[in-house]
């Protein structure tokens, strides 16, 4: 009988330690973030540069997205919480639904 409780409990220490370590691993994980580049492009507007053609719009599936200014001046990203400013050659980094 002592055997099979120290067996037991030897058991369940090597399947919390298990658990424990998975929930830490998948809690440590952040999510990816994707890069947006705008640059300037003829007629003189803002464009998005993606996998080396300029387009007019974009649309990104992420929780976070770095918008990066490779435009001649510096761009404003309204949002609901106000107006933010991106420097020519920095990014900014938004999260989903604040813009």
């Amino acid at each position: 009988m002592k055997i099979s409780l120290l067996a037991l409990a030897a058991a369940a220490t090597v399947a919390a330690g298990v658990l424990g370590t998975g929930r830490a691993l998948a809690s440590t994980h952040q999510a990816s973030t994707k890069t947006v580049r705008i640059v300037m492009h003829d007629p003189g507007c803002h464009w998005f540069m993606e996998h080396g053609k300029y387009r007019k719009t974009d649309t990104v599936k992420a929780n976070r997205v770095r918008l990066v200014d490779r435009d001649e001046g510096a761009l404003l990203v309204a949002s609901r919480y106000g107006m933010k400013h991106i420097p020519v050659g920095e990014s900014l980094i938004v999260a989903a639904g604040t813009t």
